[in-house]
């Protein structure tokens, strides 16, 4: 195994946690340049990395100011994901993730995601076949249980059955697969899989929305860090407000002097990473930025348009 960078980051640990359509390089460089220790690609398929598939390559595309990235591979065959994670190892990432925990219909309603852990012998061959493809750290990313049949399969049952390969690192999301983002947090749960897992750093996902939330994670599961996720949606100052919190119990507002810089970093970067269409797919995050403020509705029919760097400078007019 290369240098296990998970061994070397100090706890707390907090880590962006993957996204789809969320976490590209350029909002990677935003979490990371505002306190996040660690981030997550978006998830990747096995498959599409090993058919050579152009879009999918894509996804692997990050700068070194990322660093450390860990790339996180989706699929079902076993077999695919021994050449994924050469590809992933080659193009320089920290480490690589498997997702055993997504719920989306695109990618559990064709047997992967978090429906794999019903099948915890397929689990292991694909744990398997990334450790013989990488020398990289492999880490996993799980949910606290889902149904099969009239039995429940928990994420202690995974690390149990997994015991004997070398994982480097456990991220738990607190809910189940049958209530994905409603359900209470099971910090219960996700304490067990600390207790059980000793070969590394259990990070808790889930409703982390505020500095509070991560604290009572911290507290109520004794993970070793925090994986962020939907609350850093325009937010992604919050992993500097969680790092204050969780050191002195206090923590401030970003000012508005502070917002704007970090909002057209992002665009810069957007555009950088992406081309023209970087800052189509910025719209989202520019939205998400604004909500909540005065005029928010109708600056938002500006920012869903935006083209260009200069479009958003405008637009931030009114809001600055």
């Amino acid at each position: 195994m290369k240098k296990n960078f998970w061994q070397k980051l100090k706890k707390p640990i907090l880590a962006l946690a993957p996204m789809a359509g969320v976490t590209d390089s350029a909002f990677r460089r935003v979490c990371r340049e505002s306190g996040a220790d660690v981030v997550y690609t978006e998830m990747v398929s096995a498959d599409g990395l090993y058919h050579d598939s152009k879009k999918t390559l894509e996804l692997l595309d990050f700068d070194k100011a990322e660093q450390p990235v860990v790339v996180q591979l989706f699929g079902k065959t076993p077999e695919k994901f021994t050449k994924a994670a050469k590809i992933c190892e080659e193009a320089g990432f920290a480490g690589i993730d498997i997702n055993f925990g997504c719920p989306a219909k695109k990618v559990a309603g064709h047997g992967g995601g978090v429906t794999l852990m019903r099948d915890l012998t397929k689990c292991q061959e694909i744990i398997g076949a990334v450790l013989a493809g990488t020398k990289l750290p492999v880490s996993v990313k799980l949910r606290t249980s889902i149904k099969k049949g009239d039995k429940i399969v928990t994420a202690i049952d995974f690390i149990r059955f997994m015991k004997d390969l070398p994982i480097s690192a456990v991220m738990v999301h607190g809910r189940p697969y049958e209530d994905p983002f409603n359900a209470e947090i099971d910090y219960a749960m996700i304490a067990k899989v600390k207790k059980e897992f000793k070969a590394g750093p259990v990070l808790g996902n889930g409703g982390i929305k505020t500095p509070e939330d991560g604290k009572k994670m911290m507290k109520e599961a004794g993970v070793d860090g925090l994986g962020l996720a939907r609350g850093l949606y325009g937010k992604p100052w919050l992993f500097g407000q969680m790092k204050k919190y969780l050191k002195t119990g206090k923590y401030e507002s970003i000012s508005d002097k502070e917002l704007k810089k970090l909002i057209l970093n992002h665009a810069k970067w957007a555009l950088k990473s992406k081309g023209d269409y970087g800052l189509v797919e910025l719209r989202k995050h520019l939205c998400w930025y604004v909500a909540g403020r005065a005029g928010a509705t109708q600056l938002r029919a500006k920012l869903v348009r935006v083209e260009t760097l200069g479009d958003i400078k405008l637009a931030l007019k009114e809001l600055f």
